[in-house]
């Protein structure tokens, strides 16, 4: 039986990938902050066929308590083993709201950035330890380049991937699998305010499978849907001369 750790829980991505792992009969521990809407998922994913389901309420915009509040967690649980880590929680701040503003802007970078080092840093040496194990964590394309659009987001999700980078590097001498997963458009209550339709909108479930397959053969770093990363490279090689004079 394999023991998933799933932050951001409550999220629609990390709600699929757990009704995929309930139907494998695996362990899934659950961290959020909503109790309610926790416990409606636990009660859902032991139905669907997890062999065991758990739930710890953590704040993980409160970036400094997130080292202790993990290991809390784990003890309590007597968690020796980590199989599966997904890092999946996040916000999407509307820039214009946020720009001007250091108190927004540091709200957004560690709801999106640095919680998400947080998490990693307390886990990484238990996973080196082990000398197995997978880590899955939710960044964006949008840290790919740095747009007009969504920079402040996208800064917090180009630290994520920066980060995921170097410590893969670290982790690979240690036979653990980091995957970077990359998700362009998709239709969640977080991208509720955007108007939706087209081809480049993917689903929760097509985000979740490309995940999974992702972790099952080994990949180090995802683009989903998988025509992003072509979208991107244009992206990213446009020159600046003419890229700062664009509106994305």
């Amino acid at each position: 039986m394999k023991t998933n750790l799933i932050f951001g829980a409550t999220s629609a991505i990390a709600q699929k990938v757990a009704q995929k792992l309930a139907q494998r009969n695996e362990r899934l521990l659950l961290i959020g902050r909503n109790e309610e809407k926790l416990q409606v998922i636990a009660d859902d994913l032991t139905a669907r066929g997890a062999n065991q389901v758990d739930f710890a309420l953590i704040d993980l915009a409160e970036v400094d308590q997130i080292p202790q509040q993990i290991e809390a967690f784990l003890q309590f649980k007597k968690i020796e083993h980590i199989d599966r880590v997904l890092i999946a929680h996040g916000t999407l701040p509307d820039q214009a709201d946020i720009a001007d503003s250091w108190q927004k802007t540091d709200q957004a970078l560690r709801e999106n950035g640095t919680s998400v080092i947080a998490i990693l840093a307390t886990l990484a040496e238990k996973l080196e330890q082990q000398k197995s194990g997978q880590i899955a964590v939710i960044s964006s394309v949008a840290g790919d380049r740095g747009r007009q659009s969504n920079y402040v987001y996208g800064s917090a999700k180009a630290l994520v991937t920066a980060y995921c980078q170097g410590l893969r590097n670290r982790l690979a001498k240690s036979n653990v699998q980091l995957l970077t997963i990359k998700p362009g458009f998709v239709d969640t209550p977080m991208t509720a305010a955007i108007a939706k339709g087209g081809p480049l909108w993917a689903k929760p479930e097509q985000v979740a499978d490309d995940i999974l397959n992702g972790l099952d053969k080994g990949k180090n770093e995802i683009y989903t849907l998988w025509f992003w990363r072509f979208i991107m490279m244009i992206i990213k090689y446009i020159p600046e001369p003419i890229f700062k004079r664009l509106s994305l």
